[in-house]
């Protein structure tokens, strides 16, 4: 009856993971497929059916070429870099602050990180919006780079969890030796928190690089596309052409798919050394 129940359990177990498997990929293999199909082959062939030639490019020349993927990678790369440098750091020196520095109000600055966290962006779009024209950012890059590079209490938290693992015993040799907190930030910890740093610019990057809204809102201009706008924009010359925008679709995939792999050790390294205090 044991032996019953537990082959019951797995079954379940690995049932539930081949539907979760299948209901993540199976998409992404029939928007494959369809990126390599003529315009007829789409419209009269399954969608799981596998195109006459595999080595057909001319969906990918339109995205790139017509479609302005190329422009929108490019913007999209000055943006991700800009922002999640200057978000790392002052997430980073914050975190740096409130673990290493004992003070009043460490707790009411982390609440408001926290509460400023909790209130949806959409209901201070109007101020922000306005804030952002008065300074003369509006229709350039860094209206989305100084929004993305806001600090947020998830990035400030695992800083803040894997910096609790640095004795601050490297702190206190450091100061004997005449640095300065600039310096130990520098020069002691911010190297120990690389872990933790490809954490945060895998999360961070990830909704920076999918992200539709702030750049629609704040770039509109067609030369000022992202990766997201570019791809959105699909649906008026290309319309109907489902195989050139499947093809815009897997170019877009490709790279934060290729970034995720190879950053995933750093980043299960992160979560599994951040939690565990020294």
């Amino acid at each position: 009856m044991v032996k019953i129940k537990y082959a019951g359990s797995t079954l379940f177990k690995y049932l539930t993971l081949l539907l979760g498997v299948l209901a993540v990929v199976v998409p992404i293999v029939v928007v494959f497929i369809a990126s390599f199909k003529t315009s007829k082959e789409y419209l009269s062939t399954s969608p799981i059916a596998l195109p006459e030639n595999f080595f057909n490019f001319e969906n990918y020349k339109y995205a790139f070429v017509d479609g302005k993927m190329l422009l929108g990678y490019f913007n999209t790369i000055i943006i991700l870099v800009v922002s999640l440098t200057g978000a790392t750091l002052l997430g980073s020196m914050v975190a740096f602050v409130i673990n290493r520095f004992k003070f009043k109000g460490r707790g009411v600055i982390l609440f408001m990180f926290l509460a400023a966290m909790m209130i949806p962006a959409i209901t201070t779009q109007i101020t922000t919006f306005q804030i952002v024209k008065f300074f003369g950012l509006y229709g350039t890059r860094w209206a989305p780079i100084i929004l993305f590079m806001g600090t947020d209490i998830i990035s400030i938290y695992i800083f803040l969890r894997f910096m609790e693992s640095i004795s601050t015993s490297i702190d206190e040799s450091a100061m004997i030796d005449g640095a300065s907190y600039f310096r130990i930030y520098w020069n002691l910890i911010l190297p120990l928190l690389v872990p933790a740093i490809t954490t945060v610019i895998i999360i961070k990057g990830v909704g920076i690089y999918n992200d539709f809204y702030i750049p629609q809102l704040y770039m509109p201009k067609k030369e000022m596309s992202v990766v997201s706008t570019a791809l959105y924009r699909f649906q008026g010359p290309y319309g109907k052409a489902w195989e050139i925008i499947s093809a815009g679709i897997v170019i877009t995939i490709v790279p934060i798919l290729g970034a995720f792999l190879f950053l995933q050790r750093y980043f299960y390294n992160g979560f599994t050394q951040g939690s565990i205090k020294s």
